[in-house]
């Protein structure tokens, strides 16, 4: 009597589990001895810590995840929500700056042992009540973030931005926006622009009330008028209109000299440089010659656009490496009383924000 094949699409049976035990009988050492080695532990032999880890490669073996945590007393998971972004959860994605934060603290992440999560924004009682969150990233919470308020509520530790600072179980790295935005406006002023427009998002989350506060100030500083238009919402669409707005004088001025044409344009609202650059020629502006540009953004074809367009960088992956050591340090290390971490900013000075007789690249060092 024949064997019957199994029908077409049956499942096979899984393969056995690789066992520590069976690393140690082909690699002829004992079961402590590979342990030490592929935990780095112990005083073992280079010789003999690589023999053990080798067969460990070679046959497949990954340690019990599930008994690592059990020991460890932690999930190794982290949530991963974008606060601003509550009404479309998922849109995050598609803005350099997160896309590379969020790569960045999931890879950061990674190399400590710990897996990322991503939760969508608003409340989210209904998607993390089940899951075993050791803490939760919320980057650029809004005001008084629901977000937030819950997990904290769960005793679950929040890494944030200084909008938490204080805050019980919470913890912050943050960029000087204030800081940043004086320093775009500096360096457009001492190429001569003596009416700067400014577009900012119409959000409420800590980085952006920090960058219209330091406009303000820094226009009555200089005894400029306060020039602003607010995108209606994220994206190119919404923030090309805001520029536009703001180059044609529709932007509400309460005088003639108010309504000026603008002779330098920062756009803080993250969009695409070329398509900025685009707007500003059909509105008739030539750039740097008539308007100095600056873009707030990580979008990488601000470099390879004629001209390139200078850009304020907040430092994504800086930002991710100084939020996980901080993470790690409270849930591996107990340290509770962590301080806050404040991360410098970068300004990419390129031809589009330089008067074209001094037109030359310079990245100016960290503020």
């Amino acid at each position: 009597m024949t064997d019957v094949p199994p029908h077409r699409g049956q499942p096979s049976p899984p393969l056995p589990r690789v066992r520590l035990v069976d690393v140690a009988r082909e690699a002829g050492l004992s079961k402590t001895t590979v342990s030490a080695a592929l935990n780095g532990t112990g005083r073992l032999s280079p010789e003999v810590r690589e023999k053990a880890r080798e067969t460990a490669r070679r046959m497949g073996y990954r340690p019990n995840a599930a008994a690592r945590r059990l020991r460890a007393g932690r999930a190794r998971l982290i949530g991963y929500v974008v606060g601003e972004f509550a009404d479309a959860p998922w849109n995050f994605l598609e803005s350099p700056y997160f896309a590379r934060l969020t790569a960045a603290t999931a890879a950061t992440s990674l190399r400590r042992g710990y897996a990322v999560v991503l939760l969508p924004a608003g409340s989210l009682q209904s998607e993390w009540a089940d899951l075993s969150l050791d803490a939760v990233v919320v980057a650029d919470p809004v005001a008084d973030d629901p977000v937030v308020e819950d997990l904290l509520a769960a005793r679950i530790p929040v890494f944030s931005d200084r909008s938490v600072e204080g805050r019980p179980g919470a913890y912050w790295v943050d960029v000087d926006a204030g800081g940043a935005v004086r320093g775009a406006l500096d360096h457009v002023r001492e190429q001569g622009a003596r009416r700067p427009v400014v577009v900012v998002p119409d959000s409420t989350t800590r980085f952006h009330t920090e960058v219209f506060a330091a406009h303000e100030a820094w226009c009555a500083a200089h005894g400029v008028p306060v020039r602003v238009v607010r995108a209606g919402g994220p994206g190119n669409g919404p923030v090309i209109r805001a520029v536009e707005t703001a180059l044609t004088g529709d932007s509400a001025a309460d005088s003639a000299a108010d309504r000026a044409r603008p002779d330098a344009l920062l756009v803080v609202a993250e969009a695409s440089p070329p398509l900025v650059l685009d707007a500003t020629r059909r509105l008739g502006y030539e750039v740097p010659g008539d308007l100095l540009l600056v873009c707030v953004s990580e979008d990488v074809t601000a470099e390879h656009t004629q001209p390139p367009v200078t850009t304020l960088s907040l430092r994504p992956e800086a930002i991710a490496e100084a939020g996980i050591e901080t993470l790690v340090a409270v849930l591996e290390h107990g340290d509770r009383e962590a301080a806050g971490v404040l991360v410098p900013t970068r300004l990419d000075v390129r031809a589009s924000s330089v008067r074209p007789a001094q037109a030359e690249y310079t990245s100016r060092p960290p503020t």
